[in-house]
C-alpha cells in the first residue's frame, strides 16, 4: 500500500536514504531540511512526482506548521512522520562541551521533535498512522557525561509516553535506535560503522509492518569485527 512519508533531517545521511528506499518501495514522500539545494538535488534524482521538497527550520515552530500544511496541500494526507532531524557533539563530555553545542543539540534533537510530534499528530489521528523518531544506542547506555547521550534517553522515554497517547488513536509509533552510522556526523571515514541504507531496511520494516502490527523500538548495531561488502 503506497503510503505519503514526511522526513525531516531529509537533506543527507539517514533521512536522505529513507526517502530514496521509500521511492523506491513505492511510497511518495515530503522531503524537509533547511538545505534548499541539497533536497532540490534529492527531488530531481527521485522525480517529482515521487518526492517534495520542504524548506524547513526544524526548531521554529512557524516554520514546521508550514511545513505541514505545504506537505498537505501538495499531498492531501500524511501516513507518516518521520522524525529525524539531529544533531551531535562538538566535544566529549558535559565538562569540556561547549555551551552553544549544548543549546543546538537540545533545540533540535528534543524540542524539535516535540513540535515535529505536536503539528503531526492530527495529521496521522485522521490516517490512523504511523510516527517514527530517530533514537540511538546512546539512549541505551550510560555515556560519560554525554549531553547528546541524553537528548537520546529523551527521544527512547518520549516514544513510550507517545504509544501512550496515540495508541487508542489508531497511530503506531516507533523509535529506531542505530549504533553508529557512517554519516555527515562524522569528519573521517568509519569502516566499522552501519550504513544509512542499514537504517532505511529498517525504517521500511516498521512502516510496512501490517497494520494490526506495532514495532515500538528497533536496535540495530554494527557485527564486532565483521567486514562490510
Amino acid at each position: 500500500m503506497q503510503k505519503i512519508i514526511l522526513i525531516t533531517g531529509a537533506s543527507s545521511g539517514i533521512g536522505a536514504e529513507c526517502a530514496r528506499a521509500s521511492v523506491a518501495a513505492g511510497h511518495k514522500v515530503a522531503l524537509a531540511a533547511r538545505s534548499k539545494d541539497k533536497l532540490s538535488n534529492i527531488v530531481e534524482k527521485l522525480g517529482s512526482e515521487n518526492a517534495f521538497a520542504l524548506e524547513c527550520d526544524v526548531t521554529d515552530p512557524d516554520a514546521q506548521q508550514t511545513m505541514f500544511s505545504q506537505a498537505v496541500d501538495h499531498y492531501s494526507a500524511i501516513d507518516v512522520v518521520f522524525a529525524n532531524a539531529g544533531l551531535g557533539a562538538t566535544a566529549t563530555g558535559t565538562e569540556h562541551g561547549e555551551i552553544d553545542n549544548f543549546r543546538e543539540m537540545i533545540l533540535v534533537n528534543n524540542f524539535a521533535v516535540t513540535l515535529t510530534c505536536k503539528f503531526g499528530i492530527p495529521h496521522l489521528r485522521k490516517s490512523k498512522g504511523h510516527l517514527v523518531l530517530t533514537g540511538s544506542q546512546a539512549g541505551h547506555v550510560a555515556l560519560s557525561g554525554s549531553v547528546y547521550s541524553a537528548t537520546k534517553w529523551f527521544i527512547r522515554g518520549y516514544a513510550k509516553n507517545l504509544t501512550n497517547e496515540l495508541s487508542e488513536h489508531g497511530v503506531r509509533v516507533t523509535s529506531i535506535d542505530p549504533g553508529m552510522v557512517e554519516t555527515p556526523f562524522f569528519d573521517n571515514p568509519q569502516p566499522q560503522a552501519l550504513r544509512p541504507e542499514d537504517i532505511a531496511q529498517a525504517f521500511l520494516y516498521a512502516v510496512d509492518a501490517p497494520s494490526h502490527a506495532r514495532i515500538g523500538e528497533i536496535e540495530i548495531n554494527p557485527m564486532i569485527g565483521a567486514h562490510r561488502a
